[in-house]
């Protein structure tokens, strides 16, 4: 979220006077999400109302972390009836388990924000459908989440990463990037990738980026050292693309979902790598053949077989799918492009 707001700060500033965190303005650009690093911005939001970009279009956890019992339920019943007060009672309970209960998923608890908000602003339809769901009446409005076109990464480069890595130069390397938690599903991953690479040895699995699970880091440490798996830690921004363009594939996906369109799906796409992500919503902006769509729930494993199989057995599929993302990111998720939506919405409603 940071690498977002700091590229959408220079794509205003092409428009006119932007500041940070100015004490007087004539309107307000909040960017939040599900995490307590928020806190603060989430006050000023409610304080002073402006304009709110949800890139989590879940704030339940943030929420947890923030109030106490009495609060939490308070808040839960302002959200969703009296008659609701002790279902709060059990999820506050039961919050250990937020990161995989997918009750806490399905309350994104957003009414208060939307409601304050002199606009809402979502990168899909599924966080769209939840801000409304929340607040009927709110001003809701999609601008497709940016893409900043990094320097390019030769071949010769990649190829020199992957060897660092100690990955055969002729293997197809799957990646995961990002903050590690449950809802990557990466014990699903790790499971699909154990059969594929018994079946084709010249497969190799990127996991790359930092666990904010310590339950999911002790349960997948043994599947994280099996053959095949590349462990790497937080990357820098630069080590981070080094690492984008070694690979031949990114698994990136979400469940249960919480209405965010991933700044790492959208990366790799932009640079023309065949991503697979959950089917929902939230990529319902995708174009079908831009991307390989993975079933959630009961059919989440089958379906990640079947299309790592797909890619790895059949010649030029993942180019092509890949060449049709990074045409679909080049037509909708420009900078330039987001950068003029947001200035006309921020020029409207500046009093």
């Amino acid at each position: 979220m940071a690498d977002y707001a700091a590229t959408l700060l220079t794509a205003l500033r092409r428009h006119g006077t932007v500041e940070v965190a100015p004490e007087r303005s004539d309107i307000a650009l909040y960017h939040t999400g599900n995490n307590g690093l928020h806190a603060e911005i989430y006050r000023l939001a409610l304080a002073q109302p402006g304009v709110v970009v949800l890139h989590d279009a879940v704030l339940h956890h943030f929420l947890l972390g923030q109030l106490t019992e009495t609060g939490y339920a308070d808040e839960f019943v302002y959200n969703y009836g009296e008659w609701n007060r002790g279902l709060a009672r059990e999820l506050w309970r039961d919050r250990a388990a937020s990161g995989t209960d997918s009750r806490y998923f399905s309350f994104p608890m957003l009414r208060r924000v939307a409601e304050r908000a002199l606009a809402v602003v979502v990168h899909n339809p599924a966080a769209a459908a939840a801000v409304l769901q929340h607040a009927p009446a709110a001003r809701v409005v999609e601008i497709p989440h940016l893409f900043q076109e990094p320097a390019p990464v030769g071949e010769a480069e990649a190829m020199r990463y992957r060897q660092r890595l100690g990955v055969d130069p002729a293997a197809f390397l799957f990646g995961v990037f990002g903050y590690l938690r449950e809802s990557k599903r990466l014990v699903a991953v790790l499971q699909a990738f154990r059969k594929l690479h018994l079946e084709n040895q010249r497969t190799a699995l990127l996991v790359a980026g930092q666990f904010v699970s310590t339950d999911l880091e002790r349960a997948v440490a043994p599947m994280l050292a099996e053959a095949g798996v590349v462990r790497l830690p937080h990357l820098s921004e630069r080590e981070f693309w080094m690492a984008a363009g070694a690979v031949d594939a990114c698994i990136n996906l979400r469940y249960p979902p919480a209405g965010e369109t991933s700044g790492i799906a959208i990366r790799l796409m932009g640079i023309g790598k065949p991503v697979m992500v959950t089917d929902g919503p939230e990529c319902a902006r995708f174009p079908e053949d831009a991307c390989l769509r993975i079933a959630p729930g009961v059919a989440e494993r089958d379906s990640l077989r079947q299309h790592m199989l797909l890619v790895t057995s059949m010649s030029g599929v993942a180019g092509a799918v890949g060449q049709r993302g990074a045409g679909h990111i080049r037509a909708h998720h420009r900078v330039d492009q987001a950068g003029r939506q947001y200035w006309d919405l921020l020029s409207e409603l500046c009093v």
